[in-house]
Order: structure tokens, then sequence, then C-alpha cells
């Protein structure tokens, strides 16, 4: 059976699928004009002016709020771990790679987070809920029904292995790998007792909605990758004089990593294949599953939580990803190539200038990642879990989550963790679909964005346009009523037919 899904998927996850995230990347890039550079400078501002926003009605949070929740599922054990391994296994250039994929995952995430909240609904309990599978039902019609469904049962399955049981498990490895270096060992019973605290934490997290999980997001995602980067600040301060040399060796081996590898890493297609994997795997962009944290976002227009998507593959990628490659590269310690070293190597790039006790704060961190990522992927499965049962399915999801936490803690189930990786990776498929197939909408929103909302600077209420049923791809742009100045309750009113809310997303689901 294991080998049986090794095999799916390497096909699931092989050059093709790679090929079309990084794809799609590029052609919304070509089509938005290059939204990742136009409205970076905006996107920054916007997110520094938000960081201590709040969601102003019932069923939103702030955008800042949105984006640590999606932060929490994507910043995780591959921040760590998985860009020591893609160093280890494509070189120092799969990093450059990973930067491209960033590069073009920022265009991607934008599309991701705008559509979402466009397409958004509000259920029977006054949430907003939206994502992909809604993208799809509402934005390309009911004959793609089953499109969304798929999406939403790999979303419910893959919550529970690469969002939920993966990380436990390294949680709970990583406590015990601190527990041995001072002396302690692992027991069964320290096990079950980690369990079942962090599934009481997780249960109580989500069973407090959209808006609880947003506040717990907004300062633990925050807090601990500022002690990360602090941590990493101090190591590129110790070697100063390496920092050169660091970027001449991604630089360098991007196209020949034989040179910087002594030959270990001889293709230069492994270490692009090596940073593009990696790269989608840390930052999500085109699986679809931040669009759902995003589209809870109290916003004017669907473009600014938008701009959150970029700041999040920005944040995800090219900081947090850079600074763990950086540590390891200047370190020192000596890397071997053309095995998957995971976070051993990055704890003993720490090491070397802090001294042993830093595994026990690289432990720390290491937990609170992968406990914000079981909390992000608990939102995404539930919503998946509410799309096709319900709105009322969700305390039976949660008390699910938690049980999975315990068999996290417990087990090591590889069968289980290939079978999420395969139907995680299955989600992109749908995704991109909508993705390409709803980009003149996206397009539509960007200009109309740009030429009328932009310069009155909105800084709240709901946009009438965002809900609806039907895709506006075939009305002309000028049907578009104006923000104008005659305020929310005249715009809503001045509204044609086609452009009114959609209302309330079906109670009893698809089931």
């Amino acid at each position: 059976m294991t080998k049986i899904l090794e095999q799916i998927n390497g096909i699931v996850w092989g050059a093709p699928a790679l090929v079309g995230i990084l794809g799609i990347g590029v052609y919304l890039s070509l089509r938005t004009g290059f939204v990742q550079l136009r409205f970076f400078p905006a996107a920054l501002k916007r997110f520094a002016g938000r960081l201590h926003s709040r969601g102003a009605d019932t069923g939103t949070v702030s955008p800042f709020q949105a984006l640590c929740t999606a932060l929490a599922a994507t910043v995780g054990t591959g921040n760590i771990a998985g860009v020591a391994g893609a160093i280890a296994i494509g070189g120092p250039g799969a990093i450059f790679w990973m930067w491209v994929c960033a590069f073009f995952g920022m265009a991607t995430k934008y599309a991701e987070a705008a559509l979402a909240v466009r397409y958004r609904v509000k259920d029977a309990h006054g949430e907003f809920v939206g994502g992909p599978m809604y993208m799809i039902r509402l934005g390309m019609g009911k004959k793609w029904s089953l499109l969304a469904g798929c999406y939403s049962f790999f979303g419910v399955v893959a919550a529970f292995g690469v969002g939920n049981a993966t990380q436990v498990n390294a949680v709970v490895s990583a406590v015990n790998q601190a527990m041995v270096a001072f002396g302690g060992r692992e027991t069964a019973a320290g096990n079950l007792a980690m369990g079942g605290l962090l599934a009481a934490l997780i249960a109580v997290m989500l069973l407090g909605g959209m808006s609880r999980i947003g506040r717990f997001a907004e300062r633990l995602v925050p807090a601990a990758s500022v002690c990360y980067l602090l941590l990493g600040v101090g190591v590129l301060a110790a070697r100063a004089s390496a920092i050169g040399n660091a970027f001449s060796a991604i630089f360098t081996g991007a196209l020949s990593p034989k040179a910087v590898t002594g030959g270990a890493v001889g293709s230069a297609f492994v270490c692009l294949r090596t940073g593009v994997s990696r790269g989608v795997f840390t930052n999500e962009a085109g699986m679809g599953t931040a669009s759902i944290a995003h589209a809870a976002a109290h916003v004017s227009h669907p473009a600014e939580q938008g701009m959150m998507g970029i700041i999040e593959v920005f944040l995800d990628t090219i900081v947090i990803c850079t600074m763990t490659a950086l540590v390891i590269l200047v370190s020192g310690v000596p890397i071997a190539y053309g095995e998957d070293v995971g976070a051993t190597l990055t704890s003993q790039a720490f090491s070397s200038v802090y001294g042993d006790w830093v595994s026990v704060f690289l432990a720390a961190a290491l937990c609170c990642f992968a406990i914000a990522t079981v909390l992000g992927w608990g939102l995404y499965g539930a919503r998946c879990a509410q799309y096709l049962f319900g709105a009322d399915v969700w305390k039976k999801f949660v008390l699910l989550q938690a049980l999975m936490v315990i068999l996290g803690a417990l087990l090591k189930t590889g069968t289980v963790w290939l079978l999420s990786e395969m139907v995680n990776g299955l989600m992109a498929i749908p995704n991109l679909i909508a993705l390409a197939a709803l980009s003149p909408e996206l397009i539509r929103l960007t200009k109309e964005y740009q030429t009328n909302l932009a310069p009155q600077g909105a800084d709240g209420g709901i946009y009438e346009n965002f809900n609806q049923c039907q895709s506006l791809r075939t009305f002309p742009y000028a049907k578009v009523p104006s923000a104008g100045d005659q305020g929310a309750e005249g715009r809503k009113a001045n509204l044609p037919p086609e452009h009114r809310a959609a209302g309330s997303a079906h109670a009893k689901g698809l089931f």
C-alpha cells in the first residue's frame, strides 16, 4: 500500500504539477501586469497600517488577522526543516528557485485572496465563508459543482493528515529531543499527555470560530516569527563576513550546482525541481487553502485582501525561508549533499553560534509553528466540511480534529501521511482551473480598484459586489457602479439585479 501511494505521490507532485502551479503564477503575473510589483509598496503600507485593526462586523476579522491565520497554516516546519532539506538535496541554488517560485506565487496568492472575497457568502451563523469551492460554484456556475465538491473532499482529508497528524508528530518529536538533551527520555504516557493538551487547545480555538482563530493567530504567528528572525540576525551578525559567499553560492548553484556542491548535486534540473517543489510546499501558492482564511477579512474591496496575499508569500518565503537558508550557509557546518537532513542541519547551524541550548528554543519555535499550522488547517478542513455537509458540521469536525491530534502524538502512520500529501496535491487541480477561468474577473477587479476605489481610500464597510452568484465576466465594465459619494446604502439600492448579493451559504451543504 505504501509503495502504491509513493508512486501516486510521485505523479501528483511530479513535474507536470509543479509546472502547472508555477505556470499559473506566470500567467497571472502577465495578465495583471505583474501586480506583485505594482501593488507591493501599497501592500506593505496597508500591512503596516492594519497591524492592530479589528474586524468591524460580526462574521468578519481584520485583514491582518486573516493574513496571520493564512500564515499560521503556511509558516510551519517547512520553513525550518524544508529549507534545510532543499539545500541538502538541490544545493544552495535551490534557494534561488524558491525565490522565483515565490515571486510568481505572489501573483497567485493575490488572485486567490481577491477572488475568495469576491465570491464569499454568509453562512447560517452569520460568518463570511469562501475559498476555491465557492469561487468554482458561484463564479463558474453550478455545472462545475462536482469540481467544487472534489476540492472540499480533498481539503477535509488533507486537514487530518498534512495539517494535523504530521504537525503534531513534529511537535512531540521536537519536545522529546529537547528532553533527551537534558537527560530525560521519551515515554508513551508523556506523548499521550502532550497530545491531550494540544487536543484541548486546538478544540477550544476552533470552537470559537474564525474570530477566535484570528485573534490567536495574530498573537502567536508574529511573536514566534520575530523571535526566530532575531535569532537568525544574531547568527548573520556573528558570521557577517560569510554573507557574500552565501549569496554567491545561491546564485552560482542555481545554474551550476556541481561547482558549489563538489559534484554531489550534478544536475541543474534537480536543483530547479527541488527549489520549486519546496517553494510550493512552504508558501502553498496554487493550493487555494489560504483563500479560505482571507475570505473572512473585513475589507472594502477584494483587491485590498489580495494585497495581503502578496505579503503572505513575501513573509513566508522571501523573509523567513531566506533567513533559514542564510543561517545554514554562513554557519560553516558541513552539509551532507544528496540527503534530506531536515531540521537537524538547521539546529546545527544555530548551535555553531549560540551553543547547544539553542536546540530548546528551536524546539519551541517548531512547536509554535506546528500548532499554528494545525489551527490554520483546522479552519480550512472545517470550511470544506461545511461546504459538503452544512454549517452544523463544525463541532463534529472539531471533535474529529482533536481525536486526530491525540493519534498524531502517539502514532507514526507513514501511510496516512502519504495519503494526505497526495490529496493535498490534488487540491491544486480544481483551484488552478478556477484561477484560470476567473482571471477575466480578477483583471476587472484589479482595474476597478485602481480606477475607482484606490483614490477614495475606503476604510471599511462591505463592498456590495463581493458575494454574488453571477460572474461579472459577461458584463461591460461601465455597468459596475462607482463607489462615488452616495454611501453604502445608496450604492446598494442602485445596483442592478445581476450585481446584488447572493445571500447565505446553503445551510445543508451539498449532501
